[in-house]
């Protein structure tokens, strides 16, 4: 806007009504809002071509906000959130309260309602946003590491073809533990607070072996249940393993070995998932690491923290990952 414009504009400003004033506002504060999550996406990130890798680049204009690139060995254009989950979704200016409302564990009908959007829009955004965090898991648990399974009732919340008759009226799972209707996870946590999950499609000796021979280190010590298949999952893996006789009451060996912790976390999990009233299995990745990333942030979590994980770019990511 030209000087002149402005200042007519400025003088218009006094003879606005109360209601005008107030939209006038709202605008105000979307566009701050919007430079600011721009400035968080573009923030000393200059990433090479998401197409060819190369890092001859040269800017080609503004589009939605955020600065273009064109490559110029590929001669493709992007920008800061090509080839991210976030690439194509509006209304960037409500980011930031769509990532204070994934910190506080809001509910797609109340994180809509917080942001001014429809409840289809924020569940679009809730899996998008989290498609990139179920993916930052530990990838080395050392010392003494604890593994449990848990179990998340099958469900098929949301599909439109089911492979069984509709649960009318609502179901709750009859049968405990490793039954049809039960999703199992494989939770490993070790005693620096390093955790990391899996869905399972059946709590096998052989599925759990490659899992356990991949993320915990040679030289860790495995607490489990003393269940069969983990027993002999750590026993394929090659993994030292301390295994606790819980229907005999013992459930510490030496004063070390226990897996009260693994056990603490799978409580909070669960207890965290019930405002959700059950999740769709096809989805049960990205809660596990909604809630993982959750934990292992802890204090340091800001929306900022959130939507740089959301693209791929997290900046405390060996928060997640021991070394």
């Amino acid at each position: 806007m030209k000087t002149k414009a402005y200042c007519e504009w400025l003088e218009g400003v006094g003879r606005l009504t109360r209601k005008q004033r107030t939209a006038v506002l709202v605008q105000l504060n979307a566009a701050e809002s919007r430079e600011a999550i721009v400035s968080e996406l573009e923030s000393g990130h200059l990433r090479p071509c998401p197409h060819c890798q190369s890092g001859r680049l040269g800017r080609w204009g503004r589009q939605s906000g955020l600065q273009r690139f064109r490559c110029r060995d590929c001669g493709k254009c992007f920008n800061a959130l090509t080839g991210t989950p976030l690439a194509r979704l509006r209304h960037k200016e409500r980011w930031f309260d769509y990532s204070q409302a994934l910190i506080e564990g809001l509910t797609v009908r109340k994180a809509a309602e917080r942001c001014g959007v429809a409840k289809t829009t924020s569940f679009r955004w809730r899996h998008r946003f989290l498609t990139e965090v179920a993916g930052l898991k530990a990838t080395g648990l050392t010392g003494i590491v604890e593994a449990d399974e848990t179990y998340f009732p099958l469900s098929f919340k949301g599909s439109r073809q089911l492979p069984r008759p509709p649960h009318r009226r609502g179901h709750a799972a009859h049968q405990r533990g490793t039954g049809d209707g039960q999703v199992p996870v494989l939770v490993l946590r070790d005693r620096h607070g390093t955790t990391t999950d899996f869905k399972l499609t059946a709590a096998t000796q052989a599925e759990e072996a490659a899992i356990i021979g991949r993320v915990v280190a040679a030289d860790a010590v495995l607490c489990t249940d003393g269940g069969a298949s983990l027993k002999g999952a750590a026993r394929q893996a090659g993994i030292a393993h301390r295994a606790l006789n819980l229907s005999a009451g013992i459930r510490v060996l030496a004063g070390v070995y226990h897996i009260q912790n693994v056990n603490a976390y799978d409580s909070r999990l669960k207890t965290w998932m019930r405002r959700f009233h059950g999740v769709a299995t096809k989805y049960l990745d990205n809660y596990l690491g909604w809630r993982r990333g959750l934990e292992r942030w802890g204090e340091q979590i800001t929306p900022g923290v959130i939507l740089q994980a959301a693209v791929g770019r997290c900046v405390p990511f060996q928060l997640l990952t021991q070394t």
